[in-house]
């Protein structure tokens, strides 16, 4: 097996950096294209899922997303979902010129925020043979206002305008903290990146573009290609019920792993069983 670190020129030469997974054997391989979820890096926990897909005979690219990480951006820590899913779908092209790599035979794989991006991708995308979406966002507006009560929308939505209005006098972007001591992303975020380059913090417009977010309303139209939705079932970051509300959504055929768990539990204690589930419906689909 072997792993090489590549460079990846969006359309508008901005580059991501990215990380190819190649198995045993002379190929062309099957492929996965994975990204990390809200201000994630691809140092961050990804590395057992794109061995476990590597050890079965997979190729996986996993990428930082821009202006994070390793990758360009000309706006960091700026979070914008549609860019990403715009980025996502030129890092198929990357994975599908690779001359170890079957491009007929490539999936994707996405967790938390870019678990949304590839439900989005996957009914719009038919070059894409197989999704995995872990722990979701399935409604941006959902996610928020339960983040922020409805008493503080008001003044969260005026702080959001008035960033807006210092962007146009040429100030720098406003940034927030992704989390606050002690909570269950902190205790995660911390673990996970530990002795990487993450940074507690994204432009509060990243706020804003999780408000007009909504992969659910894509849903119907994933099918044909092939679903496995990885749900927590105690998850309050992105509120388990909208997540199942979306995979009723979505047709035939599509399967289903509910955990036992919230919403990083699939990183950490549940690691094993989702990494499995996922390995097992990805090789179903791309190596029949």
């Amino acid at each position: 097996m072997e792993t090489r670190e590549v460079r990846m020129a969006m359309a508008d030469r901005v580059e991501l950096a990215g990380r190819l997974y190649l198995p045993d054997g002379a190929g062309p391989h099957p492929a996965v294209v994975m990204s990390h979820g809200f201000s994630g890096l691809m140092d961050m926990g990804l590395d057992p899922y794109a061995h476990a897909f590597q050890t079965a005979g997979l190729a996986c690219l996993v990428y930082d997303h821009r202006n994070f990480g390793d990758s360009g951006g000309n706006i960091r820590q700026e979070i914008d979902p549609w860019q990403q899913i715009r980025d996502m779908r030129e890092v198929i092209a990357h994975a599908r010129i690779q001359d170890a790599v079957n491009a007929a035979r490539v999936g994707l794989w996405g967790t938390s925020y870019s678990g949304g991006h590839v439900l989005v991708i996957g009914a719009v995308d038919r070059r894409v043979s197989c999704v995995v979406s872990q722990v979701p966002v399935t409604t941006g507006s959902g996610a928020i206002e339960r983040m922020v009560t409805a008493s503080e929308m008001p003044a969260f939505l005026d702080s959001i305008y008035e960033d807006y209005d210092a962007r146009a006098r040429g100030d720098a972007p406003a940034t927030v903290p992704v989390y606050q001591p002690g909570g269950e992303t902190a205790v995660w975020a911390e673990k996970m990146g530990a002795g990487t380059a993450y940074r507690n913090e994204v432009t509060l417009r990243s706020r804003d573009l999780w408000l007009e977010y909504e992969p659910s309303s894509f849903m119907h139209r994933i099918s044909p290609t092939p679903l496995l939705m990885i749900i927590a079932a105690h998850d309050t970051r992105v509120p388990t019920r909208d997540q199942l509300k979306a995979y009723h959504q979505a047709l035939e055929p599509k399967e289903l792993l509910l955990l036992d768990g919230a919403h990083y539990d699939p990183y950490m204690s549940r690691l094993d069983e989702a990494s499995a589930a996922a390995r097992d419906f990805l090789v179903k689909h791309l190596k029949p």
